[in-house]
């Protein structure tokens, strides 16, 4: 019990949400009359929050720094008009285009990056200049007027399936099932070496029960989704791009001397200088990747609506700080992890969808959603007050 006691006292941070999450689901199911947990609206619940995952790893870090990124909404509507021009109208191949905007998107992020970390402007200031100047070059660049269509090769990487009618049983994609099964026992086998590696460290593990458990419950939520695709037509391609993502920064910001350094920017960034870590250059790659992964979120969205539109990516920023600071991300910096915001990009995402499925109002869903960020705030602020205390 008193190992029990230590592990909520230590993790209520990092697990609070994630059982939030849960509860939510499971309101929202009742309350739906089922329709949540259908395998059509799981599907459209990845794809229609694929951009605030996908610019919620990004933010993740440059929250990590103590900083936002204010422009996201805005370079992801500019590489949106960007990425038409260059398919739509110069008829350019999918693959050169969609490098070309990946490649713009991290020169964006860039030039945000060089006046945050050398000029040293505060970030709130170029990131708001940025979003006012990009927007603007977005209705330059589309004239006030919609592009459309793009090709179907560039729609599926925000609308396709991986697979979707091999090897099918009884109405299941079996491909999705076999994945489940396969991440399941990829999961098992690194909990088990992290396991072995605090032990061979004399770190504190965790007590052999709630390890089990854990290990369970995530083990069960990996199969169900995976079943649930399954169900419908597989596995959308854009969650094979958002895991491929979780797992590349997740490595990164806990595996890697580049992640310890942008903990330690974000922790003191006079104290990191001092150390030897070079914090202006932390913090401009920072804003590149930020810049990279906005493309990539403006892609995914040109993609999905078909069409590059001038109102594209309004409040797509404030949909990224909302799922990070709801993750756990600290507004002071050097707290948060990739996996936090995903389930704050979750949070977010099952809110909208459980209230629009139950014909809440757009004004009303704006209204919770501001007291759900408040509230995790407030609770961020609450336990780290007490854990001063202690």
């Amino acid at each position: 019990m008193t190992n029990f006691k230590s592990f909520i006292k230590n993790n209520i941070r990092q697990y609070a949400m994630a059982l939030a999450l849960v509860v939510i689901m499971v309101l929202f199911q009742i309350m739906t009359g089922g329709i949540l947990f259908k395998p059509l609206n799981i599907t459209n619940l990845i794809l229609q929050n694929s951009y605030v995952l996908i610019l919620g790893i990004g933010m993740l870090l440059v929250i990590l720094t103590g900083n936002v990124d204010l422009s996201v909404g805005s370079v992801a509507a500019f590489i949106g008009a960007i990425s038409a021009i260059f398919m739509v109208q110069m008829h350019m191949p999918v693959v050169i285009a969609v490098v070309l905007c990946l490649v713009i998107g991290a020169l964006v992020g860039a030039w945000q990056g060089f006046w945050i970390a050398y000029i040293r402007i505060p970030a709130f200031i170029v990131t708001l200049a940025g979003m006012l100047v990009f927007r603007g070059l977005t209705m330059v660049l589309l004239k006030g007027q919609t592009i459309s269509p793009y090709e179907e090769s560039f729609q599926a990487m925000a609308n396709g399936f991986f697979l979707s009618d091999v090897f099918k049983v009884g109405g299941l994609n079996m491909i999705a099932v076999i994945t489940g099964i396969i991440l399941s026992l990829v999961f098992i086998f690194l909990e088990y070496k992290n396991i072995q590696s605090m032990k061979k460290y004399n770190f504190e593990t965790l007590p052999l029960p709630i390890t089990i458990g854990k290990t369970a419950v995530i083990v069960a939520a990996i199969n169900l989704l995976t079943v649930s695709l399954a169900a419908y037509k597989g596995i959308p391609i854009v969650l094979i791009l958002i895991v491929a993502l979780i797992a590349i920064y997740t490595f990164i910001t806990q595996k890697t001397i580049a992640g310890r350094h942008i903990y330690a920017l974000g922790g003191n960034e006079k104290a990191a200088k001092l150390s030897g870590i070079k914090t202006k250059r932390v913090m401009f790659w920072v804003y590149v990747n930020m810049g990279l992964l906005a493309a990539l979120a403006g892609l995914v969205v040109a993609g999905r609506l078909n069409a590059a539109t001038p109102k594209a990516g309004t409040n797509f920023e404030l949909d990224a700080i909302a799922a990070c600071f709801i993750g756990g991300a600290s507004a002071s910096g050097g707290i948060g992890t990739i996996i936090g915001a995903i389930i704050g990009a979750l949070v977010m995402g099952v809110l909208n969808n459980g209230m629009s499925i139950m014909g809440v109002g757009i004004d009303w869903q704006q209204a919770i959603k501001g007291l759900v960020l408040l509230a995790a705030v407030a609770f961020d602020v609450y336990t780290k007050s007490k854990s001063n205390a202690d």
